[in-house]
């Protein structure tokens, strides 16, 4: 029998495009009829970047887009599972091969960072990895200064590294287009590291120049976070004072009665009722609430004042 002859490569061009949009089509099709993939079932069969994109030609791009795709899948099938222990092992070689397959992919970086550097079980828990993957971004496109940017924020408001912070933000401001007030906020970081003042000035930074309306929406729970914060200070002075003078802690009609609250239940910034341990006297929001769990640690002021 004669050996067959090998595929010309012309052919494998013309049908790559055709095979990558119909990946896109069943994988479609297959998450309307069955949902999204659950984390479990996420499995890298190349682990290369490299070797994902010479295999993908002229067409890396487009596969970019799958491997996106497939990292979303995988990071929302992960985080909504009822697993208790979440496993993210796969988030980082996955945004790492989607962003070698497209290295000018900002919403892959921006919104993977979040990903990584938010502590269990609502990410990844690795802001090392998330600098690491901005700061690849970055490499690859070293005149966005957002990359530098979202650094800084990662220091901050994960690590709590305020030296590292104000560092970042100064080398953003210094990449030319970079907005006046990136100066300001490294000294403001410097100044107020620690503060919630400090923290609403980074989270409103960012709401006004956010390009995503994800990324706008993910700096205004983290405001409303802070508003959370800081009337639970508030609340649980009250419960403080009403023990010291009664003896024991206040249910939320008492603390309506001494005029605390106007009316009960008493809302959080996203419209769920707080909760108040009638043992412990402690205030916080409902793990129902969209707000859960809030931020803690040095940097953010969360016991009572």
């Amino acid at each position: 029998m004669t050996p067959r002859a090998p595929v010309p490569t012309l052919v494998w061009t013309a049908l790559l495009p055709a095979l990558v949009a119909g990946a896109v089509g069943l994988e479609v099709v297959r998450d309307r009829w069955y949902g999204a993939a659950p984390s479990g079932e996420s499995v890298l069969y190349v682990r290369s970047p490299a070797a994902v994109k010479r295999a993908a030609l002229s067409y890396a791009a487009v596969l970019g887009d799958v491997y996106w795709i497939r990292t979303l899948q995988y990071y929302g099938g992960t985080r909504l599972s009822k697993d208790k222990q979440k496993d993210y092992a796969l988030l980082a070689p996955l945004l790492d091969i989607t962003t070698t397959l497209d290295p000018r992919f900002r919403i892959a970086y921006r919104f993977g960072a979040i990903f990584l550097a938010e502590p269990m079980p609502g990410g990844a828990g690795r802001p090392d990895l998330a600098i690491a993957l901005l700061e690849k971004g970055a490499k690859a496109q070293p005149h966005y200064w957002a990359y530098l940017q979202d650094i800084g924020f990662v220091h901050y408001w994960w690590i709590g590294d305020f030296h590292e912070a104000a560092r970042w933000f100064q080398k953003a401001s210094e990449i030319p287009g970079a907005p006046l007030w990136l100066r300001s906020l490294a000294a403001v970081t410097l100044t107020q590291g620690g503060d919630r003042r400090g923290s609403r000035i980074l989270w409103q930074s960012l709401l006004s120049t956010a390009e995503d309306e994800w990324l706008r929406r993910n700096a205004s729970l983290r405001l409303a976070q802070l508003d959370a914060l800081d009337e639970i200070d508030r609340l649980q002075g009250a419960v403080r004072d009403f023990a010291s003078r009664f003896g024991t802690f206040p249910g939320w009609e008492a603390l309506r009665g001494v005029g605390v609250i106007r009316s009960v239940p008493h809302l959080d910034p996203a419209g769920v009722p707080y909760v108040l341990d009638g043992l412990t006297g402690i205030v916080t929001v409902s793990p129902a609430s969209p707000l859960h769990p809030l931020p803690t640690g040095e940097r953010i002021q969360f016991a009572p004042r």
